[in-house]
């Protein structure tokens, strides 16, 4: 398999928007596919879905989805929506992101949106929280940063 070109997996995103279908951008990136990364329509916003999965369990006991897993489902929540609203020349890279563990996660179908609170020419601030049955009791939620350019 031939390595993309950034200029190739901008078409890609562009195509994604365009067509709504972002399995093929997920496809190629491993820890999306790993994860199991899906996005479902959800109260007219972009929602990405990390779907229930045994090997994601941090804390047996309880059980809980590991800490890991669910900052890195807010991380790639944050680069998803970077991706499909924001103009891209580029593939946004993480600077910094802030993870507030607000309760435990269950391991089941969890949820998280993202919001651009401030869309910089060269970096981007996010906001970004993930829930499972309530949309009202988070389970986590993050502030990042992304250079853009």
């Amino acid at each position: 398999m031939s390595e993309m070109t950034p200029e190739d997996f901008v078409k890609m995103i562009n195509s994604a928007k365009e067509t709504m279908d972002w399995k093929p951008v997920f496809d190629i990136i491993p820890y999306y596919s790993f994860l199991g990364l899906q996005l479902a329509p959800w109260g007219g916003g972009l929602t990405c879905v990390l779907p229930e999965n045994k090997k994601f369990i941090g804390n047996p006991t309880l059980p809980a989805l590991h800490g890991g897993v669910v900052g890195a489902f807010l991380e790639s929540t944050a680069l998803v929506h970077l991706l499909a609203t924001q103009e891209v020349t580029r593939l946004p890279k993480i600077i910094n992101i802030t993870v507030e563990y607000l309760r435990s996660g269950k391991p089941v179908e969890t949820y998280a949106e993202a919001v651009v609170t401030k869309p910089g020419r060269r970096v981007a601030n996010l906001r970004i929280e993930a829930w499972q049955q309530d949309r009202k009791k988070p389970i986590a939620s993050a502030h990042a940063n992304f250079l853009v350019s």
